[in-house]
């Protein structure tokens, strides 16, 4: 993707910065969640459907709620809502830590989700404003925060939680509270930039292309982003119970293994941005989704040092993709960034939830290793790439 908007403002890297600590902090307390499971089946009796209805009340709660969000936000900007949304993510660990019931767990995903709700598509909006024009490098460091947190969870899981038991859940209130410091700051920074912008004409709202081209490119994402959902929901949800049925690992050593994955994952994001802003956003979700393919259809076949060796290949070009579609969705729909970021969080959300579940009915009835061979082959969906916009395409209509 070109840069269709030239780059006329000094990045403002304290801000990005302030956001992707407080997206790790964040996705640090959500992927907790997926990380004691194990944890949680044992205690309360889980079946594994039970376990993908608790991905699917979280994740279905943040991809209802983010598109709403993001487009009311678009018209009326509230800065305050930062904090707001990580005091909902608190509650909701407070209430995870807590539960005597499935229920009450049920509920503490919901507030869980919520939080991330209210968080991305309005973070994503500070990080493209302090961006500077360098709008794949800001999603990358904004994003790679998130994943260092998806990363750091399971670690933390690992050798704090499963020791102490889940009541341990309540010291990371602390790092819910250390966010919303850093949220309360950086809304005051928007809301500074809201008065000096004041006087900016707003943003064109109109398509670069024919709008049936680029709700066939939407689309198109979507399906991809479903490959990319669809996989990582089956690795975060399932990757500890898969290696611990296949290879006898223990509970510990599987957690660490799945951290090993996450941050393949946050390598990716990482690097996919600044890799979209260099050789072309299209580029990178070429070799990020069809690229990837090869890999995942060895996975289900090979020892448990391969597994871990393909699992971090497959987690740095799968990842690569998200700060790339985003990037490329908003030059598509432009001044549309808080709904084009909520329906892409959201929609990741909802389509890994919607996935968990469905995994899990199919662990339950065929095991999970027959869940892994069936999910190798989603990758081949990249192949609808062909359909987008080439960057060419996009320059000569932004000229």
């Amino acid at each position: 993707m070109a840069h269709v908007q030239p780059r006329d403002e000094k990045t403002v890297y304290l801000v990005i910065l302030g956001v992707s600590i407080c997206h790790f902090l964040n996705d640090v307390m959500q992927s907790l969640l997926a990380a004691i499971y194990p944890l949680l089946r044992d205690e309360f009796a889980l079946s594994f459907w039970q376990i993908g209805l608790m991905t699917l009340a979280f994740q279905v709660t943040a991809s209802m709620f983010q598109p709403i969000i993001g487009l009311v936000t678009d018209k009326h900007p509230f800065p305050n809502s930062l904090p707001i949304g990580m005091g909902s993510t608190l509650a909701g660990l407070v209430l995870l830590g807590t539960a005597d019931s499935y229920a009450l767990l049920l509920t503490g995903a919901c507030l869980i989700g919520l939080g991330s709700a209210v968080f991305h598509p309005e973070a994503s909006r500070v990080a493209r404003l302090a961006s500077g024009g360098r709008y794949g490098t800001a999603q990358s460091i904004f994003q790679v925060g998130g994943n260092v947190g998806t990363a750091a969870g399971p670690l933390l899981a690992a050798f704090i939680v499963v020791p102490l038991g889940r009541p341990s859940l309540l010291w990371f209130s602390l790092a819910a509270l250390l966010g919303m410091v850093i949220l309360w700051q950086v809304s005051a920074w928007y809301g500074r930039w809201q008065v000096a912008n004041r006087a900016r004409p707003p943003v064109s709202r109109a398509l670069p292309l024919a709008r049936n081209r680029v709700v066939l490119s939407i689309v198109v994402l979507a399906f991809l982003m479903f490959v990319k959902a669809a996989y990582t929901a089956g690795i975060t949800s399932y990757y500890t119970f898969f290696l611990m049925e296949r290879f006898g690992v223990t509970m510990q050593q599987s957690q660490i293994l799945l951290f090993v994955f996450l941050g393949a994952m946050a390598l990716g994001v990482a690097l996919g941005g600044p890799f979209g802003d260099r050789f072309g956003t299209l580029t990178v979700i070429w070799i990020s989704i069809l690229g990837v393919l090869p890999f995942t259809l060895a996975l289900p076949h090979v020892g448990l040092v391969a597994t871990v060796v393909l699992s971090l290949i497959i987690g740095l070009l799968m990842a690569a993709a998200f700060p790339a579609m985003l990037v490329y969705a908003q030059e598509l729909v432009p001044g549309r960034v808080g709904l084009i970021g909520g329906i892409f969080f959201g929609f990741s959300f909802g389509l890994g939830g919607l996935s968990a579940v469905i995994l899990g009915f199919m662990a339950d009835a065929r095991g999970i290793e027959w869940v892994y061979l069936m999910c190798s082959f989603l990758p081949i969906l990249g192949l609808l790439t062909i359909f987008l916009p080439s960057r060419g395409e996009l320059i000569r209509a932004g000229s």
